[in-house]
């Protein structure tokens, strides 16, 4: 059996290692990370050239099954895959981990209404980890920011005032106490990414009495399996290799 398993995340790399070396596992990355956490087994990195493209992939392939353990808010290739798995018939399951339950939070769908919450109420020290490409509406912000992500965002992309923080998680719950106590944070702007490796700022901002700014998730596709687990996504697979 040969899957080709959309990944980049903790999940995917989990699941590539209980698949290998039983089931032939083709990891894709997208590729906007430099140096990732690579998988065991084969990985291919770079996009397929939209929907097209991943169904010439497919067809090249061989693939029997296409398993999506991308990030929550990886819509586009999530939509592309659904759409172009169910013209070709392949099998096709999303493993899409729990959100984080929103609490007090101040919910938002988009990065923009997000900026609007922050000016709207006039939060003057952020916390922000969208992502590195999540910085650029907060350019004109008058708040100062403390950006977490792996990669440095583009110069262009960001705030006035700023700090830049390069990590990895996981995080843990002391550390990121003292970091929130550390910039005087009064604002945590996250995604709803969900998971445990990046939960511990919610808990310490819960702790602090910080507010929290959270983008909720982007839809899934209509009418597409999903599993919220890696155990249960082999489940699945290995009821189709036999």
């Amino acid at each position: 059996m040969r899957i080709l398993l959309l990944g980049g995340t903790s999940e995917a790399r989990a699941l590539a290692a209980q698949l290998h070396p039983d089931i032939d596992v083709i990891s894709s990355l997208a590729g906007r990370v430099p140096d990732p956490a690579l998988p065991v087994g084969q990985v291919r990195i770079g996009g397929f050239g939209g929907a097209d493209g991943l169904r010439d992939w497919l067809r090249g392939a061989g693939v029997d099954a296409v398993v999506d353990a991308t990030h929550p808010f990886a819509a586009t290739i999530t939509s592309t895959a659904a759409t172009v798995c169910r013209d070709l018939g392949v099998p096709h399951l999303v493993l899409v981990r729990p959100a984080w339950p929103p609490g007090d939070a101040i919910v938002v769908q988009s990065d923009q209404q997000a900026a609007d919450a922050v000016a709207e109420h006039e939060f003057s020290r952020v916390f922000l980890t969208t992502g590195r490409t999540g910085t650029a509406i907060f350019k004109d912000s008058g708040a100062w920011f403390l950006i977490r992500a792996v990669t440095a965002p583009d110069p262009q992309d960001l705030p006035r005032r700023h700090q830049i923080l390069l990590s990895r998680g996981p995080y843990r719950y002391d550390a990121e106490l003292g970091l929130l106590r550390e910039h005087h944070i009064d604002a945590l702007v996250t995604k709803n990414s969900g998971g445990a490796m990046t939960r511990p700022k919610l808990d310490a901002a819960a702790a602090l009495g910080v507010a929290v700014v959270m983008v909720d998730r982007p839809p899934l596709p209509p009418d597409v399996d999903t599993v919220a687990t890696v155990e249960d996504a082999a489940s699945w697979l290995s009821g189709r290799s036999r």
